[in-house]
């Protein structure tokens, strides 16, 4: 018998916009945080996420959590993030582009620059 995936029982939480605003506050502070390490934002800028990508960022994050906080196999990954992209078909391009990149989404983490390095 097989188990029901969460990545398909997470309820839809806000509307496309007030995520996209979250989003958008989150990258600000982000921002503010590397100006006020003295980094160069032109040596910056690129590699944070763009808004749309710290949408899918937290909407995955919140399917981590609604399941125990258990960290997605590869397969799972693909579900829940195809799963994003089924109930807002605005971020498809985003979604796409992050399951085809890799694991190098958060480049703006520096423990993910560690490990990818």
């Amino acid at each position: 018998m097989s188990h029901p995936d969460p990545a398909e029982h997470v309820p839809r939480r806000s509307s496309l916009e007030v995520l996209r605003a979250e989003a958008s506050d989150e990258r600000a502070v982000l921002v503010e945080e590397r100006l006020r390490l003295g980094e160069d934002p032109w040596e910056f800028m690129e590699e944070l996420p763009s808004v749309d990508e710290l949408v899918v960022i937290m909407l995955r994050a919140e399917n981590i959590a609604a399941n125990s906080g258990a960290r997605p196999n590869a397969t799972r990954h693909y579900r829940v993030l195809r799963q994003i992209a089924l109930q807002y078909p605005e971020l498809t391009p985003t979604v796409w582009r992050m399951l085809g990149n890799d694991g190098t989404n958060r480049l703006w983490d520096e423990m993910v620059r560690a490990d990818v390095s």
